[in-house]
């Protein structure tokens, strides 16, 4: 499999192929992915599932202490929109 990053959507040109068809690295000494601690596969199960995951932003997710609360939020949201629409016709 080859990959062939566009360098011109993403902004960046991480990887490019060389003319034997093999793949360079282009990326910038800065970025050193080997001290992330991230959990490959971590998620798999719930998005084959069709869970939808969402990341907050900090100053929303301070108001959600886990996925019950923002649920429920969400919820109350949608309850009071089609209200609204309802009411409106």
């Amino acid at each position: 499999m080859n990959f062939d990053w566009d360098s011109n959507k993403a902004g960046i040109n991480i990887m490019k192929k060389v003319s034997n068809g093999e793949l360079t690295d282009d990326l910038r000494p800065e970025y050193d992915f080997s001290k992330l601690k991230g959990v490959r596969g971590k998620y798999a199960k719930r998005f084959q599932a069709g869970t939808n995951l969402v990341r907050l932003t900090p100053d929303v997710a301070r108001f959600f202490p886990d996925e019950n609360s923002v649920n429920s939020a969400l919820k109350s949201l949608i309850g009071i929109t089609q209200a609204q629409l309802h009411h409106a016709h």
